[in-house]
């Protein structure tokens, strides 16, 4: 039984759902946030309620930001003509993180699973059609993940666009990859999708 009194273990209750987070985890951040209250509870208690009453999805590419429209898809500087497909806006952010992408993105929401019951009107695969023919797209990019369902979505994608590019980012070794630490199918992709010196 809980010695804690019952909102601050509704709190600890509330952050062990967080990914990542166990329920001791949970207990151990809720302990240190009460610690350093002025600090880190109360700006972060008041920085959550900001992004909770402002943040909203993009309507155009699913982004997460503070507008109706994302500022990559106002912005007059992203060159027209490609859009970068990811599966959630944390690896849209991991590719601006990069910062070698000029172009435009479109979040699918997930990927397509058959276990999952997840299809095609679920991924906002209907939104991305519809962009290609609006916004004069020439290329698609697939950066979906190398698993069994982002490689089945990324070949519905590619079977259901017609009159556009579709490419996907290359796989295989990572910088600083050392061959003896990867896994078979990394050494597979790699050795496939090898390249002239």
């Amino acid at each position: 039984m809980s010695q804690a009194p019952k909102d601050i273990e509704a709190l600890i209750e509330l952050m062990a759902r967080l990914p990542g987070l166990g329920p001791r985890s949970a207990r151990r951040a809720v302990l240190h946030l009460i610690k350093k209250r002025g600090q880190l509870l109360n700006p972060l208690a008041d920085a959550m309620a900001a992004v909770g009453a402002t943040a909203r999805e993009c309507l155009n590419c699913g982004n997460i930001g503070t507008s109706d429209i994302c500022g990559i898809c106002d912005s007059e500087k992203r060159s027209i003509g490609q859009i970068c497909v990811v599966e959630d806006v944390a690896d849209l952010w991991a590719m601006e993180r990069a910062g070698v992408f000029k172009g435009r993105y479109h979040v699918l929401g997930g990927t397509l699973s058959a276990l999952d019951d997840i299809g095609p009107e679920e991924l906002r695969i209907p939104k991305l059609r519809d962009r290609i023919t609006s916004e004069g797209i020439t290329e698609v990019i697939l950066a979906l993940g190398a698993t069994i369902d982002g490689q089945t979505t990324a070949h519905y994608i590619a079977d259901e666009l017609q009159g556009v590019t579709v490419t996907s980012l290359a796989q295989g070794v990572p910088i600083g990859g050392e061959l003896d630490y990867l896994d078979d199918g990394t050494i597979t992709a790699a050795l496939n999708a090898r390249k002239s010196l």
